[in-house]
């Protein structure tokens, strides 16, 4: 249905979309990137629906003013690596060197960073699925890694593993829970109370790294590598 602008200070882009199964209006802010969607039922005027967005209009400026800035994984810039923090430095040679609070990126380049980051979250993704896809006697088929928005982890029907390679910067435990829960559709391919047996018999304490990604998980999102 195409974009409208909300005249104010700043003024606000609004993408509209209808549902067949919306039942309401709805107008959502995503915390990724700051997109404002109004979803709309079929049937439902155009002019009402806006008419609905402007009078929200102060709260989207709230929520769109309260999202935490992009970081441009650049030198000065600070980033999570496994969960503890590093300042990024320009460095020489090849690789990508770390010290106990610094990461030499070679260049100072975001891309050559981001591309070890990628490497690194393979190794650490392939060690913990290996791990609990040998006590849950279920193998994989391939693993793969994406920059996906809307989910950590996947699951195919032909026993394919899908991750985040972002992962890589939440603490390690969050990384091995997600390994955990995408091993676990191997034997359950739902939600059922049966599938959250099998993670909790993978990983005991998992609710507790699943809050993390919950409360913290949407800003690893954050980070530019462009």
């Amino acid at each position: 249905m195409g974009e409208h602008i909300l005249p104010g200070d700043p003024p606000i882009a609004v993408t509209l979309r209808r549902s067949a199964r919306a039942r309401r209006i709805s107008l959502r802010v995503s915390s990724v990137d700051g997109r404002v969607t109004l979803t709309l039922p079929r049937g439902l005027p155009e002019r009402e629906a806006l008419d609905f967005a402007r009078s929200k209009q102060r709260w989207l400026q709230g929520h769109l003013e309260d999202r935490a800035p992009h970081v441009r994984a650049a030198p000065g810039a600070d980033i999570p690596v496994e969960g503890q923090v590093y300042r990024l430095e320009t460095g020489t040679g090849r690789r990508v060197t770390v010290t106990h609070d610094t990461l030499l990126v070679p260049g100072g380049q975001p891309a050559r960073l981001q591309a070890w980051l990628k490497t690194l979250a393979h190794d650490r993704l392939v060690t913990a699925s290996d791990r609990y896809s040998a006590a849950l006697g279920r193998p994989y088929s391939r693993i793969t890694l994406r920059d996906t928005r809307s989910r950590w982890g996947s699951c195919s029907s032909t026993a394919g593993l899908s991750y985040s390679w972002r992962l890589i910067m939440a603490p390690p435990d969050v990384l091995d829970y997600v390994a955990a829960h995408e091993v676990a559709h191997l034997e359950q391919m739902n939600h059922s109370p049966a599938f959250w047996a099998v993670v909790a018999m993978l990983m005991p304490e998992y609710e507790t790294h699943r809050g993390w990604l919950r409360t913290h998980g949407t800003g690893l999102h954050r980070y530019r590598f462009d």
